[in-house]
């Protein structure tokens, strides 16, 4: 709405104008989802169905730093009926390093670890959406099936930490891509991550929303034990039908729940992050949700507000239209209350929580129930004490 902003430039090369004409016509005056839908439709920027089956994302729009676009048209010889449909395909990354470091101010941790790149739960509003960009490939139905696994981190992580002056910090998994999306069942790299950072003594903190950690409590109970380890599950809502068109491929909210119950039964001190919360979508159960989170052992809880960065804000858009036709215009118009009328707002300590009364009315909610819980009164502290540094385990070896 409006002029958009430079870096939303690219965007119209890569045909999500639709979108954004969309969004005037649902909601401007007059204005209906019914015409939104129809213009989108009509545009043939939205994948046919068929081809993007369990997926989140409607929308396949060409990277922003590409100079070509792809287009997707009917050229009358039947040729729409050959285009094969979004399969998982994994490729192997090399990096030369694995822990990344970050500097923002509005964020606990100061390095975090990614095991993969892109993230098969396709999660529609997912705001590392846009970093699939950077590989020459889409933030949509890209970022879902394509993607990159990292199969030599553990190495490079043990490298990395017996580096000399190396200074223990807790690191931060799962703060982009889930590291225990379904591909972790083969590949296991977050085990074999967390088997270094045991034999090392270094603390981690992960956050997830897949049952699938469960299956590393052995680990990371014993971490806990010695002060080493906490997890978050996020859960988003408790409502299987909105989970499943929302976060297609990632665990009900009934098996988060239960994960939640077998890290606190295991002794790993376990939280719920209500993230993202989805103003006039899913805000009414943010009671709720802490209430389970509760009952199944979590001690401590978080909230984030929807984030729409770059290419996420015309993705979710579209879904919206699609799922909650007749909730597009209130929710959008909720979304722009907490973000000084735009779509989003990247400004440090806001682009987490919003700002305005909508904003202040959520948070003083969260704070209540959290109160009313007895969650949040004490939050795990991590040890950095117990970190083994020197050589790392493959040198070890040979003097041996």
């Amino acid at each position: 709405m409006g002029a958009l902003p430079r870096k939303m430039e690219a965007f119209e090369r890569a045909r999500v104008e639709p979108i954004l004409r969309a969004d005037v016509a649902a909601s401007g005056r007059g204005g209906t989802a019914a015409m939104a839908n129809a213009m989108i439709d009509d545009s043939g920027v939205r994948v046919d169905s068929e081809r993007r089956r369990g997926r989140g994302a409607g929308l396949n729009p060409t990277g922003r730093f590409e100079q070509l676009t792809k287009h997707v048209f009917d050229d009358g010889w039947s040729s729409m009926e050959e285009l094969p449909p979004f399969k998982t395909e994994v490729q192997i990354e090399k990096p030369r390093t694995i822990i990344t470091r970050n500097e923002s101010p509005d964020i606990s941790f100061d390095r975090s670890i990614n095991p993969y790149r892109g993230c098969e739960h396709g999660c529609v509003y997912c705001f590392a959406r846009p970093t699939h960009s950077f590989m020459g490939l889409s933030a949509g139905l890209d970022f879902e099936s394509k993607l990159f696994a990292k199969p030599d981190a553990a190495k490079l992580l043990d490298k990395e930490l017996s580096k000399e002056g190396y200074q223990p910090r807790t690191i931060a998994i799962g703060t982009n891509t889930d590291p225990y999306q379904p591909i972790e069942r083969e590949y296991r790299i977050m085990r074999e991550i967390l088997e270094v950072l045991e034999a090392r003594g270094h603390p981690v903190g992960i956050v997830t929303k897949s049952a699938l950690i469960t299956r590393d409590i052995d680990i990371l109970s014993r971490m806990a034990e010695r002060g080493l380890a906490k997890v978050a599950l996020s859960v988003t809502t408790l409502d299987r039908m909105l989970a499943r068109t929302m976060e297609p491929r990632a665990a009900t909210p009934p098996k988060r729940l239960e994960a939640i119950r077998k890290l606190s039964e295991a002794g790993i001190p376990t939280a719920v992050m209500v993230a993202p919360i989805i103003p006039g979508l899913n805000d009414p159960e943010i009671e709720k949700i802490l209430d389970a989170a509760k009952a199944a052992g979590a001690e401590s809880a978080g909230y984030v507000m929807l984030r729409l960065p770059l290419e996420v804000a015309p993705i979710f858009k579209d879904w919206l239209l699609r799922h909650y036709p007749d909730r597009f215009r209130h929710v959008m118009s909720l979304v722009r209350s907490m973000r000084d009328g735009k779509d989003y707002d990247s400004e440090w300590g806001k682009r987490m929580s919003g700002s305005g009364p909508y904003a202040w009315q959520i948070g003083r909610r969260f704070e209540i129930a959290a109160r009313r819980l007895g969650l949040n009164k004490e939050r795990a502290k991590l040890r950095t004490d117990l970190f083994v540094a020197g050589k790392t385990a493959g040198e070890q070896l040979l003097l041996i």
